[in-house]
């Protein structure tokens, strides 16, 4: 099972989504940002990594607040969800085409990729 990490980067009740661009594995898709754990590195280090990867931007990983067992057909995933900050920098996008800052309510009206929506519910009841 493939360990991946997402970020819940807040900006007061709004929370980060992206969509993914068309043409990749889940293009048109939303989703929160983040990326596959390489080994040896930590659920916190990876969100830094990544989001400095395909955001450019500096962040600071956080607490866990959900986690999802999920099975596409290329393999199941463990999805982690973490709280992020961006420290410094501008977003800028690179492998999603569309960026919204939503509450956790709204981004339940998303296209979501399967392995989101019950991370994103889970920011619902917790809200």
């Amino acid at each position: 099972m493939k360990l991946v990490t997402a970020a819940i980067i807040r900006d007061g009740e709004h929370i980060l989504v992206l969509r993914r661009g068309p043409g990749g594995m889940l293009g048109g898709f939303w989703e929160f940002p983040g990326g596959t754990v390489e080994h040896p590195e930590t659920l916190q280090e990876c969100i830094e990594r990544e989001l400095f990867s395909v955001l450019d931007v500096a962040t600071k990983a956080g607490d866990v607040l959900a986690v999802c067992d999920h099975t596409y057909e290329s393999g199941a995933i463990k999805l982690v969800a973490l709280e992020a900050a961006i420290l410094q920098g501008t977003i800028t996008l690179s492998v999603h085409d569309k960026m919204r800052w939503l509450t956790a309510r709204d981004i339940l009206g998303l296209k979501l990729a399967p392995a989101v929506i019950p991370i994103a519910q889970s920011l619902v009841n917790d809200s």
